[in-house]
């Protein structure tokens, strides 16, 4: 596996030093396909998202869910021994973990668990100093304020 170099976008961006340890990270985890339990990530709206996972035959009590440095993990133990003897068992009853890597300002809002499927509710709250803001420009006696969010430039003589 090669790495990707990401020279370009650094010359050119500030504070982006995680993502090539998270595109590394997710070339690493998918040469190792593992597919279970099958999951699902929905688009909400522009702010929520929702996980999905499939998760039959465990209980509430197997299913462990955490956040840690902006990695979500989903864990589902299975300690008992199952006594049952199958012709054909085509459901997985077995221990797993699966990892999500969520990005800056994605917080976990909740979960629930129905009919099989754990479903983890997600939310991305931009903090106010994050979005923008009018900025004062201070030009020969004048200031003129621009709003990010406007196209027009209002004039306001200083006195």
């Amino acid at each position: 596996m090669n790495a990707i170099d990401l020279t370009p976008l650094y010359r050119s961006s500030i504070g982006f030093d995680r993502l090539g340890s998270l595109i590394n990270h997710a070339l690493a985890t998918e040469s190792t396909p593992n597919g279970y339990p099958p999951y699902s990530i929905e688009v909400l709206d522009e702010n929520r998202y929702a996980i999905t996972v499939a998760v039959a035959g465990f209980s509430q009590q197997e299913l462990d869910i955490q956040v840690e440095k902006g990695v979500l993990t989903v864990r589902g133990n299975k300690n008992e021994k199952d006594e049952r003897k199958y012709l054909y068992q085509g459901i997985a009853n077995r221990s797993f973990e699966r990892k999500f890597n969520l990005a800056d300002y994605v917080e976990v809002s909740g979960a629930d668990l129905s009919n099989g499927l754990l479903t983890i509710r997600l939310v991305k709250e931009i903090p106010e100093a994050m979005k923008p803001k009018t900025i004062a420009i201070n030009q020969e006696g004048e200031v003129l304020e621009h709003d990010a969010g406007e196209r027009n430039t209002r004039t306001n003589k200083v006195a």
